[in-house]
């Protein structure tokens, strides 16, 4: 029997397994193992609400004949059970033929994109909750008018393997830690919210570079300067949009989009756009999953390819999309790196890892000074969009009125009404700043961390859905 702990280095073991799904005729063959530790503590109105931890292990069995996939995982990592899961793969994509295929494994090293210092598993429980009462202290003492705090925090150390019937055998270890704070003030105007969140693939030593204290003060006051917001504009107007803030929007609205399975099957507004303007000339967007430390990155994506940088649009022009191995196999190239999977019990599909529009020229301030009248967009909440045609609606959690080219008052909480590609072509001005920030990606049932970012940027029209008359 394969130990469980030590199937992650058993190449023998991954090597029967992938003849095993071979052994029906299967064309390819792909053994996906993870090993999956985390960490979640919720804290609210001054008590642990919930702390849990978990470990999460198995492998997922892939084998491809023509066009047909056929996929089983399986948590019981005995020689048996990776028997029974291939078999179970195999039979599914089977189509005829037979034989048995043998497969060498050759295992490649990549370079980390980044080191731990201290792994949080290493951390006492106690620790970690000390952080969420001092951002509950931090924030109360910001402003009488905070009556609830929550916060949480979060870590996960994910290591895997890769093997498949090409003789790829490679590894990854990677470790991410979180903190969120939320915060409600209390006024004339009702009740407002305020949130801030640390995260980064990084290990512990989170909270060595960056203040929860700090995080929960500028919740704290995101809450407070909204008791005083007045009712937001409605209608199209000019929208500054924050360095870091926006990054969501492009994401959301352009980037899947240009993912290349929506491509293939015609659900995307960018088929059949390669090489035309999609976009001011003044945007280049990239997807990178190297970026150090941000919320996407990871040394290989779910497939085993090496992350990269991929340069999406340059200049405006459409100049590729992002692939997994399966559907670049198909057409006959290269994977970008972005198969990504949610877990062993999934099948990978085409994700983004850490998408933005990189940095201009100009000066944050000037594009500010330069709008007479408009809004200004600092911090952006959820939204919803159709990849099909890029209409968008996302919800501005901390906007300001723009008024003789100053900030002026707080806005009510509105909406942000759009369409993807027409918003590229918008983009008027862009900033010398650059910032990201870390989400969750949802597609198709799966969810993976990614990141997302943009310089100050300005839109010369957008609508607003607030509820004030325009």
């Amino acid at each position: 029997m394969v130990d469980q702990d030590d199937l992650l280095a058993d190449r023998d073991a991954i090597e029967t397994t992938l003849k095993t799904a071979l052994a029906r005729g299967g064309e390819f063959a792909e053994v996906f193992v993870e090993d999956r530790r985390s960490t979640g503590i919720s804290f609210d109105d001054r008590r642990i609400e919930e702390l849990s931890s978990g470990r999460d292990r198995g492998a997922g069995i892939r084998v491809v004949v023509g066009e047909t996939t056929g996929f089983a995982h399986t948590a019981d990592l005995s020689a048996r059970g990776l028997h029974q899961a291939a078999e179970a793969a195999a039979a599914v994509a089977h189509t005829g033929g037979g034989g048995v295929r043998a497969v060498g494994l050759t295992e490649r090293r990549n370079d980390p994109v980044g080191t731990i210092g201290v792994y949080p598993e290493d951390i006492d429980k106690s620790t970690k909750v000390e952080l969420l009462a001092r951002a509950d202290d931090a924030a109360r003492t910001t402003s009488g008018s905070i009556v609830q705090v929550s916060a949480g925090y979060g870590d996960s150390r994910r290591r895997i393997v890769i093997a498949n019937s090409d003789g790829l055998y490679v590894a990854d270890d990677q470790v991410r830690t979180r903190f969120a704070v939320s915060c409600v003030a209390s006024g004339d105007s009702g009740l407002q919210t305020g949130f801030e969140v640390l995260a980064r693939t990084i290990g512990f030593e989170l909270f060595d570079r960056f203040s929860v204290e700090e995080a929960a003060q500028e919740a704290a006051r995101r809450a407070v300067r909204k008791l005083a917001a007045r009712p937001a504009p409605s209608g199209p107007y000019p929208v500054v949009i924050k360095g870091g803030t926006g990054g969501y929007i492009f994401h959301e609205a352009c980037g899947h989009g240009l993912e290349a399975d929506h491509i293939v099957k015609d659900a995307s507004a960018f088929r059949g756009r390669m090489g035309t303007k999609v976009a001011s000339p003044l945007v280049t967007l990239v997807d990178d999953g190297t970026v150090a430390e941000s919320w996407g990155t990871s040394t290989i994506d779910d497939e085993g390819r090496p992350a990269q940088r991929n340069l999406l649009i340059e200049d405006g022009v459409l100049t590729e999309y992002m692939w997994d191995y399966l559907r670049a196999r198909r057409e006959g190239r290269e994977s970008s790196g972005n198969g990504r999977r949610q877990s062993y019990q999934d099948l990978p599909m085409v994700r983004m890892t850490n998408t933005f529009i990189l940095p201009g020229s100009e000066d944050p301030e000037e594009l500010i000074s330069a709008t007479p009248y408009g809004v200004y967009l600092a911090k952006l909440g959820g939204g919803q969009v159709n990849t099909a045609t890029g209409d968008f609606v996302f919800g501005m959690n901390e906007a300001y009125l723009i008024e003789g080219g100053r900030i002026t008052e707080p806005l009510r909480d509105a909406n942000l009404i759009g369409n993807g590609p027409e918003v590229l072509m918008k983009v008027d001005a862009i900033a010398s700043d650059f910032d990201m920030g870390p989400g969750t990606c949802g597609k198709d049932g799966q969810s993976v961390p990614v990141g997302s970012g943009q310089p100050t940027l300005r839109i010369s029209s957008v609508t607003i859905g607030g509820t004030a008359g325009g």
